[in-house]
């Protein structure tokens, strides 16, 4: 599959229903269109991701002086094993570096199994546990905290 047709612009108010719509098709405690505006009014980089002008994916990166942290990153479920999450990753590398940040942070669930490998793949190692940072069905799941040095 050839990914030549990507695109990444950044979210604008008219994207925000179909970003909040598809992540609660892909997460059972989504984001809210609120915390996606919330972001953008934040001033995050908040990007959506194109192929062929069809919005295949987002995300949500927040900077801190040099480092950079990933709060949302996510690939529409019929399209994902397909070297997109791969893709938006490396867009939100690329950004954080000329954003002048050193290294990029995020957190993952220890049950999401397929994100903890693509992260693996992009280079990310994890450097701690946040203990019951996540709402789950029976009650609270831990986080991995992970690092990449850009």
């Amino acid at each position: 599959m050839t990914l030549a047709g990507l695109n990444f612009a950044p979210m604008q108010d008219d994207d925000l229903e179909w970003v909040a719509a598809q992540d609660a098709l892909l997460y059972p405690f989504p984001w809210t269109a609120g915390n996606f505006s919330d972001s953008m009014r934040s001033g995050y980089g908040c990007w959506t991701m194109r192929d062929g002008g069809e919005r295949v994916g987002y995300a949500v990166l927040m900077m801190v002086l040099d480092e950079a942290h990933i709060l949302n990153i996510s690939v529409l479920a019929g399209r994902q094993r397909q070297g997109l999450g791969r893709r938006l990753l490396d867009h939100l590398g690329e950004v954080a570096r000329q954003a002048g940040a050193h290294q990029m942070f995020l957190e993952v669930r220890p049950s999401n199994v397929a994100a903890l490998a693509l992260y693996a793949r992009a280079g990310f190692e994890t450097i701690g546990r946040r203990k019951g940072y996540y709402p789950a069905a029976e009650g609270r799941e831990d986080a991995l905290v992970m690092r990449s040095r850009l």
